[in-house]
C-alpha cells in the first residue's frame, strides 16, 4: 500500500512548485511527487496511490503526457510513465541554448535537416524530432517538405 502523507513534504511540494504553470489536479501532482521517488508509474500504481478508477487513472496520465511532463513506454499491459522533467530550471537552459545553437545554423547555412541537428546537439532521431516539432509550434523555425526531404528554415 502506499502512504501518501510521507510522499508530501515540504521540499516535495516546494518541488511541485516548478509546475504551477500546468492545470493539475491533485492525483496528478501527488504523482509527480511519486515518479520523483520512483523509476516509473503505471496505471494500477496510479489507481492504489490516488484510489481511483481506471478510467481517471488513464486520463489523468494522458493528461500529463499531453502536457510533457511524463513520457509514456511500451503499450497496453506494459504501459509505465516516466518524469519527463527533472529539473525545469536546468532543462530550460539548455533548450534555449539548443535552440540558439538551431537558428543560428540555419543563419549560417539557411536550413537545418534532422540528421544535421542530431550532429550538432548530438541527439538521437527520438530527441531531435520532438525537438525540433516543438520549434516548430514556437513558431521560431518553419517546417518544409516530408519524410526523408524534411528541413527547417526561420519563418
Amino acid at each position: 500500500t502506499f502512504h501518501n502523507h510521507t510522499l508530501m513534504t515540504p521540499e516535495a511540494v516546494s518541488w511541485l512548485n516548478q509546475f504551477s504553470h500546468h492545470p493539475l489536479n491533485d492525483h496528478q501532482r501527488l504523482a509527480l511527487v511519486y515518479l520523483r521517488q520512483h523509476s516509473y508509474i503505471d496505471n494500477r500504481d496510479y489507481r492504489h496511490l490516488n484510489r481511483v478508477d481506471t478510467m481517471t487513472a488513464g486520463q489523468d496520465l494522458r493528461g500529463m503526457v499531453q502536457n510533457d511532463l511524463i513520457e509514456q513506454t511500451g503499450f497496453g499491459r506494459w504501459t509505465k510513465y516516466c518524469l519527463f522533467i527533472s529539473d525545469v530550471d536546468v532543462k530550460v537552459a539548455a533548450i534555449e541554448l539548443d535552440e540558439e545553437k538551431v537558428i543560428s545554423y540555419i543563419k549560417r547555412h539557411g536550413s537545418i535537416t534532422n540528421a544535421d541537428c542530431r550532429d550538432l546537439l548530438r541527439t538521437n532521431l527520438h530527441n531531435t524530432t520532438y525537438f525540433l516539432k516543438k520549434m516548430t509550434k514556437k513558431g521560431l523555425i518553419k517546417r518544409e517538405g516530408k519524410h526523408r526531404w524534411t528541413h527547417y528554415r526561420l519563418p
